[in-house]
């Protein structure tokens, strides 16, 4: 693909990246993000991870899924969340290699989108 079919697949998909970075802005949101990409946790093990009390972890979690970028799945009275779109776990990636150098991918495998 030339430079400029390049440019302009970007400049289609300029909003929808736009839009997921807008979402990942907030640091507690970050933090979220990166520690999901760990696996499925409840919210008790989010907290504790990430040390972002309940009250605004609630916030943020809703936030991720109005996004569409994680899911939640209810057993009983807990509510655990997951990561629902593999392009976050790509970008988490990309933040731990630039910001972390030395640090492995956190997930090995991913299904295809």
């Amino acid at each position: 693909m030339t430079k400029s079919a390049d440019m302009a697949s970007l400049r289609r998909r300029a909003d929808e990246v736009s839009g997921l970075l807008k979402t990942l802005s907030h640091s507690n949101r970050l933090l979220i993000a990166c520690d999901l990409t760990d696996g499925e946790k409840g919210v008790s093990d989010i907290e504790k991870a990430t040390g972002v009390p309940q009250p605004h972890l609630s916030r943020e979690l809703a936030r991720l899924r109005e996004a569409g970028l994680i899911t939640a799945r209810r057993e009983s009275k807990n509510v655990y969340y997951s990561i629902a779109d593999d392009r976050l776990s790509y970008l988490i990636d990309a933040l731990c290699a630039a910001f972390a150098p030395g640090t492995k991918p956190r997930r090995t495998k991913r299904k295809a989108r």
